[in-house]
């Protein structure tokens, strides 16, 4: 079978997380992917967060020209590495035969699998907002029990991970007790490194977006190589077209990452 080639896109243009992702990648990957960690180009900002939505407009352009770049490069298929998985719909509509795979959305379908309800720790209560209206547009609104937050930014969770795991294990037990959690799942990609304490604390599931992510993209690049399932282009899946897209001289140039580290 072909060996599955698979883009962790870090959607800022602050490299610094990069290291920490393919270290994390590399101890967790299957042995047949090869895993391109990339960050966009450093022209879009640095911020080191997109907890804002102004954050998020800022990056919109850079990461459709990512998504199109990494589906000219022949990858199977690209994570937007931020639970709240930014213009998601809107790279699926431009990526070709790469699959785009968002963490919010594979750790919900993970959690699903494996209860009926769960909830959702986050950073600060800032983020209820926009997460909740992803989770309503998938349809899974029905399936949430809480949001916890931990009063913590994206940064902090790993500047001393004693209190950030304190924090996280006290939210869990609020869930559970009273929101009704079946599941956990940890709302930001930079909580890794937590999940089998509090799981092996509370004995329920608790899903790390990160790791959901990218195994959600190794299966969904194994069902394309090795059954062709891949993005349909019918109705509201419908690409633009590429006359239109050299009319306007959209993607005249390759995109430039600001980083890119291949885990082999």
């Amino acid at each position: 079978m072909k060996k599955s080639k698979i883009m962790y896109l870090n959607p800022v243009g602050f490299d610094a997380y990069d290291a920490f992702f393919a270290t994390m990648i590399k101890d967790n990957k299957f042995p047949d992917s090869e895993v391109h960690v990339t960050s966009l180009n450093a022209s879009v900002g640095q911020m080191d967060n997109l907890e804002y939505r102004t954050y998020n407009a800022l990056i919109a352009s850079d990461l459709i020209k990512a998504t199109r770049q990494a589906s000219n490069e022949g990858f199977d298929a690209l994570i937007i590495g931020c639970f709240y998985d930014p213009y998601l719909l809107d790279s699926r509509e431009f990526s070709g035969d790469m699959v785009v795979i968002g963490p919010c959305q594979s750790s919900i379908e993970i959690a699903l699998k494996l209860s009926n309800k769960f909830s959702i720790i986050v950073g600060q209560k800032k983020w209820e907002n926009e997460m909740h209206s992803t989770i309503k547009e998938y349809g899974y609104e029905g399936h949430l029990a809480s949001f916890r937050d931990v009063g913590m930014t994206v940064p902090e969770f790993q500047k001393d991970h004693k209190i950030t795991e304190q924090k996280l294990m006290d939210a869990t037990q609020l869930a559970i007790e009273k929101d009704g959690a079946e599941s956990i799942i940890l709302g930001c990609t930079l909580e890794f490194g937590f999940f089998e304490k509090i799981q092996n604390k509370f004995k329920i599931p608790v899903i790390d977006p990160s790791l959901a992510a990218l195994k959600q993209a190794e299966q969904a690049a194994i069902l394309k190589n090795r059954f062709g399932w891949k993005p349909s282009r019918q109705w509201s899946t419908q690409a633009p077209p590429e006359a239109d897209i050299k009319r306007f001289n959209l993607f005249d140039k390759e995109y430039k990452f600001g980083n890119r580290i291949i885990v082999k």
